[in-house]
Formats: structure tokens, C-alpha cells, sequence
């Protein structure tokens, strides 16, 4: 285990214990969040070391790597994805002003990257598990490489960058928000997609909440901290957009977790309240942030 001694954001040393949770998805080890008192970044602390963190994938129910269409959770989930993959490409493609490059990082087995390839994009992914790469380039033909290739794109290659669901798993945040600057280009478009540990669902399940997802979510963003994050990176955010589908996964996985078993009906009524709750002050269960520089590089 390793110890953060900072905050990310705002470099404050000293942090208040946000709540105490588990790994209900595979180990049922348990975790701290904390929370820094100065600016709220949360975040799990002490967390695995950078190496081990492999091991808490491992597992054929993790659907994003697997791919699996086996059980009724993993079906909705399926038909989900296929509408709000169309929903992503209308956003990007509406976002981005010229060029069709782009980088998906954390890219899984590449049905994003398909659609934009269907369309005529040059389509790019990095992604560290093996299986998943591989899935993608058989399946897709994809340009799919493992993470520690990503040094190897060249600088200002992309016109849209995006994240989906992927910043709250990355071990090395500020570097890897330096590479995203390196390679963006000067007018390009950079979305990043994460939930929101503000929004109504994960107050309501507390330390049962699905997203927290520990050990594998190591930072829990809500709309101020996020940005927070990238303007100190010289970004500046456009706008945001909810992931209202999410409420509802969420809940479901979040039921399980708390009572031991899945309850539809009640994990269908918590994402309507969620989304409810959330037109009034944005905090649905996640949302996509669309970032742009502050200004011009030269």
C-alpha cells in the first residue's frame, strides 16, 4: 500500500476520513476515502501500489474487459451502451470543430472507437489490459495500444481526446493529464466522463455506492473538483452533460451491495429520484465535462 501525502489539486497535507467502504465487487478488502479539507478532492488513501492494482480486475464479471452479455445486468447493460454510443458520437462530432483524430483512452474492447471508425474517423485507443486490447483490434481492426505506449503519439495529434469513466482509475492523475495536453491540439476537444460523488445516489447509499468502486476508483470527482483538476492543467470547462442512464446501473449495483441482492424496482425508483434531484443543481450520478485550452499554446 502506498500513502498519498498531498492533495492532488490544491497540495493541502492534512485529510478528514470522507467514510470507510470495501471492495464488494471482488475482494471484500477494505478501504478509507478521504477528503481534503481545503478544496474536497476525495480520493482512497492509502491505496495498492501502482503493480498490484492489476490483480483487483481479474475477473470475468468485469464487464467493461469481458465484454459479457451473460445474466440480465449485463444484457441492460449492453443495450445501454449500444444507445449511448450513438449519443457519444453525435456529442463529439457535434464538439469538434475540424479534423477526425481521435484517442480514447481506456478504450476497453473498442466499441466506441468502431463507431467513429464507421464514420470515417481515424481511430486511436489505449488500453491496459491485454485481453480487452485484443478483442478490439480482432474484432474492429482497431489501433489499440497498451498504456505505456501512449509516450509514442506525437505531439498536437488529436483533435478530440476523451475519458470514459477511465480519470478516476488512473494511478499517475498528473502525469497522465500531461500527456493529454502534449497531445491534444491547440483547438481540440477533450471529454472526460466520471460520476459524481455529489449526486443524490451516492448520499443516499453511502459506502455501499457502486461508483466508489475501491480499489479501482482512487479518486471520487464532483463537478467543483474536477474543475479544479484540469484548470490547473490550462484547461478550461466548456460545459457538462449528465449520464442519466447511470443513475439507474448505479442503483442496481449499489442494491446488491447493500442488501445482498438485487431489487429492480427499488434500484429503478433510487435513479429516478437521483435524476430528479439532479435538475436542480446538476449532480447527477455522472456526468461528461468538455474541456478546451484556456488559451492558444505555442
Amino acid at each position: 500500500m502506498e500513502e498519498i501525502k498531498e492533495c492532488l489539486i490544491c497540495g493541502t497535507k492534512d485529510f478528514k476520513i470522507h467514510l470507510q467502504t470495501e471492495d464488494y465487487f471482488l475482494t471484500k478488502e477494505k478501504f478509507t476515502i478521504v477528503t481534503c479539507p481545503n478544496c474536497g478532492f476525495r480520493f482512497l488513501n492509502p491505496r495498492p501500489i501502482s503493480k498490484e492494482l492489476g490483480r483487483y480486475y481479474e475477473s470475468p464479471q468485469y464487464i467493461s474487459h469481458s465484454n459479457s452479455k451473460t445474466g440480465l445486468t449485463n444484457i441492460l447493460y449492453q443495450i445501454i451502451r449500444q444507445f449511448t454510443l450513438r449519443k457519444k458520437f453525435t456529442l463529439v462530432n457535434r464538439l469538434v470543430s475540424s479534423g477526425k483524430n481521435i484517442l480514447d483512452i481506456g478504450c476497453a474492447t473498442g466499441e466506441f472507437l468502431n463507431e467513429f471508425q464507421n464514420h470515417g474517423w481515424s481511430s486511436h485507443g489505449i488500453e491496459p489490459n491485454k485481453n480487452a486490447r485484443e478483442f478490439a483490434r480482432r474484432n474492429y481492426g482497431l489501433d489499440i495500444r497498451p498504456e505505456e505506449e501512449i509516450i509514442d503519439y506525437k505531439n498536437d495529434s488529436f483533435d478530440a481526446i476523451t475519458m470514459w469513466h477511465v480519470l478516476e482509475h488512473v494511478s499517475a492523475l498528473p502525469e497522465r493529464i500531461d500527456e493529454i495536453v502534449r497531445l491534444l491540439k491547440n483547438d481540440g476537444v477533450l471529454l472526460v466522463a466520471v460520476p459524481n460523488s455529489d449526486s443524490f445516489d451516492a448520499n443516499y447509499y453511502g459506502k455501499f455506492w457502486a461508483a466508489y468502486d475501491v480499489p479501482r476508483h482512487l479518486y471520487h470527482f464532483s463537478p467543483v473538483t474536477i474543475k479544479r483538476l484540469f484548470e490547473k492543467h490550462g484547461f478550461i470547462l466548456q460545459k457538462s452533460f449528465p449520464m442519466k442512464f447511470d443513475a439507474f446501473y448505479v442503483s442496481l449495483l449499489s442494491e446488491k451491495y447493500k442488501n445482498g441482492k438485487i431489487n429492480y424496482f427499488k434500484a429503478l425508483w433510487k435513479g429516478m429520484q437521483s435524476n430528479l434531484h439532479a435538475r436542480k443543481d446538476n449532480n447527477y450520478s455522472s456526468l461528461i465535462f468538455v474541456f478546451k485550452f484556456a488559451e492558444k499554446r505555442n
